[in-house]
């Protein structure tokens, strides 16, 4: 067999030979240090057998793929340690996740507590120590049952599934799982369970609850401490508890998942929403409102009604069926149906800030980021086909300035055709995808390929952000859709005076305007920036019988200059008012005395400084003015990372 290694040189190998296998004939070095194989982009077990030629990838620690490997692998760790620890337990599902890994447990009428993690996690670490081989084995679906005989949880997947079943030994523990896993126990040295939490069966709240609990895994001690670290850092910076810290938002009993913005939630909102239409107004785009609710026969058409009804809240009105809109798109088609276009007319963006609504599972709420009722900065471009790279390499530029106002770094994703279930000729398709990636490449953007991930309606672009925690968000997306003109019957006239279908991008930048405000919140830890922030200035008199006048008058000629600013009076001392300024990490904080009433005069502090300043009121005026128009981050990004 002939394996194509990343360098490009032709690898040698016998039949039957292994991942590892291959490895040594490399380098010695680099089989210690392997942990599995990509063969023709298809993960394997590092001990499993090469069956084929092709391109051959060796997983070490340092692979985009390891860190899953091994969470998953650490997952099943986890859960042999509790099974030799607990008695009658039965085991749900154990997956790797972003933040790590988690098994749901059926511990059988035992109540878990927090302080029972530590007893697991020194389990784990005693298994670790013991090195086992995590091997694989693909039996039927007859023998499958049988090994899980007393498990109905993995009874039940197994009963779903077709042809032979992979699974996973170690030591005398048994688990179902497609793998791959790390070669033996001794690669999972460094972890910690973090919490516990119920999960209903299969995310079915009719089902029984099952014991949660979340862990990390990572390569070294080194690597652990700095994740444990940053979680620490999350926990001080979660939204929620900023937001009502700072007076941004809440949510009532009578509305969960419904926020209620609160004066400074809605004042740095406004901001945002203001930013949005001017840079949108710059490029190009008709701003529309279109209704909330609509009938019935919109939603059939459009596919949510067949597709997406149990996510819908539903309603009737003169004996018709209304849904809340769940979306904004078929609202943005009906614009563009509204009047004939030539394609003079074209491309033509269409640009909505539109509430929508979803029946999101109470269990999912949370704060911002999960919520039932959310805008999306929505924009809809009917262009032609000539016009689409075009489009998208102006969208690329756009999505640029928009994340750099934040100091936001972001990763782009190429999701092509599935595999089935798609709509549309394949040509088109590879065209489309075409399209996507030449439009990357031209405005100089890196992507990543993500294949068979694409919606059935046509290719798309995922923007990753990551925020200064290393925290990866997805947000943005570009779509391109060949479903919803066909099914809306959208047309243009052509130049040869023929109706043509045009091509519809779907687009979002920040994605919700909630969840949105929830990761920036979290990202600058609740001190925004200067032109968002709710409040920018504050001014401390420090005598109001002798300095009022003057901060009275320092205030109003702020406000005067469209500055957002208040007046704490000298109720209580200068200390304790300026570390409360600080507190509410208002950008600016302004001292009024003798010296600055008799020079026309500030002094100030910027937010996360401890210099004071003093200058002219005028020359102050033009610093936050200069800040504010230039969207100016109020701490340096390369500081903010952590």
């Amino acid at each position: 067999m002939e394996l194509k290694l990343l360098d490009g040189k032709i690898l040698n190998l016998e039949e039957g030979k292994n991942g590892h296998d291959a490895a040594l004939l490399i380098s010695e070095g680099l089989a210690r240090n392997s942990l599995a194989y990509k063969l023709n982009g298809e993960l394997f077990d590092l001990y499993t057998p090469i069956k084929e030629s092709g391109e051959f990838v060796i997983i070490t620690s340092k692979s985009e793929e390891a860190k899953d490997i091994l969470n998953h692998s650490a997952a099943h760790l986890m859960a042999e340690a509790i099974s030799l620890l607990y008695k009658g337990v039965k085991f749900g599902v154990g997956p790797a996740i972003e933040e790590g890994f988690y098994y749901d447990v059926d511990f059988n009428g035992y109540v878990l507590k927090e302080e029972d993690l530590a007893k697991i996690e020194a389990k784990m670490k005693e298994l670790s120590k013991k090195n086992e081989y995590i091997v694989r084995k693909n039996v039927s679906k007859e023998e499958a049952l049988e090994i899980f005989k007393n498990d109905e949880y993995k009874k039940e997947l197994i009963n779903e599934l077709e042809g032979n079943i992979s699974i996973y030994k170690q030591g005398e523990y048994i688990d179902l799982c497609r793998g791959p896993h790390v070669p033996s126990t001794g690669f999972i040295k460094y972890f910690h369970l973090d919490n516990i939490a119920g999960a209903y069966w299969r995310g079915d709240s009719k089902n029984k609850q099952l014991t949660r609990i979340y862990g990390v895994a990572s390569f070294s001690k080194e690597e652990l401490e700095h994740i444990l670290f940053i979680r620490e850092e999350a926990k001080k910076r979660d939204h929620r508890k900023i937001g009502k810290e700072l007076g941004l938002f809440t949510i009532s009993e009578y509305g969960p998942g419904f926020p209620f913005y609160l004066p400074n939630g809605l004042m740095l909102r406004r901001q945002i929403e203001n930013w949005w239409y001017d840079i949108h107004d710059e490029y190009g785009y008709k701003l529309i409102k279109t209704p909330i609710m609509l009938s019935k026969e919109l939603w059939l058409t459009s596919g949510h009604w067949d597709h997406y009804k149990e996510n819908m809240y539903t309603t009737k009105i003169d004996d018709r069926d209304f849904a809340i809109k769940p979306m904004n798109c078929p609202g943005s088609i009906l614009v563009y149906n509204n009047e004939l276009h030539s394609y003079k007319d074209l491309p033509l963006r269409l640009g909505e800030l539109g509430l929508v609504h979803r029946h999101e599972a109470s269990g999912a709420l949370n704060g911002l980021f999960r919520v039932r009722c959310f805008t999306q900065d929505d924009a809809h471009i009917f262009c032609t086909r000539d016009q689409l790279k075009s489009e998208i390499e102006t969208l690329l530029k756009l999505y640029d300035k928009i994340y750099s106002v934040f100091g936001l770094k972001y990763s782009i994703v190429l999701s092509t055709k599935p595999e089935s279930d798609y709509i549309g000729d394949d040509a088109i398709w590879e065209q489309s995808e075409k399209i996507l990636a030449d439009a990357c490449r031209a405005t100089g953007k890196d992507f990543k390929i993500n294949p068979g991930d694409g919606a059935f309606y046509g290719p798309k672009l995922d923007f990753k952000l990551k925020d200064c925690m290393g925290r990866i968000w997805q947000c943005g997306t570009i779509q391109l859709d060949m479903n919803l003109p066909e099914r809306f019957d959208c047309t243009y006239i052509n130049s040869k005076g023929e109706k043509e279908r045009p091509i519809m991008l779907h687009r979002a930048i920040l994605g919700s305007f909630e969840r949105f405000i929830g990761i920036i919140t979290e990202n600058f830890a609740g001190a925004f920036p200067t032109w968002c922030a709710p409040l920018q200035v504050k001014v401390l008199p420090v005598n109001d019988e002798v300095h009022s006048e003057y901060a009275n008058q320092v205030v109003n000629t702020l406000r005067k200059h469209k500055i957002r600013v208040e007046l704490d009076p000298a109720s209580e001392k200068l200390g304790y008012r300026m570390r409360n300024a600080q507190i509410k990490k208002i950008p600016y904080t302004l001292v009024i005395g003798d010296k600055e009433k008799e020079n026309n005069a500030v002094t100030y502090r910027k937010y996360g400084s401890k210099d004071q300043i003093t200058v002219s009121l005028d020359e102050f005026i033009k610093l936050i003015e200069n800040e504010i128009e230039t969207k100016a981050l109020l701490i340096d990004p390369e500081k903010m990372a952590l």
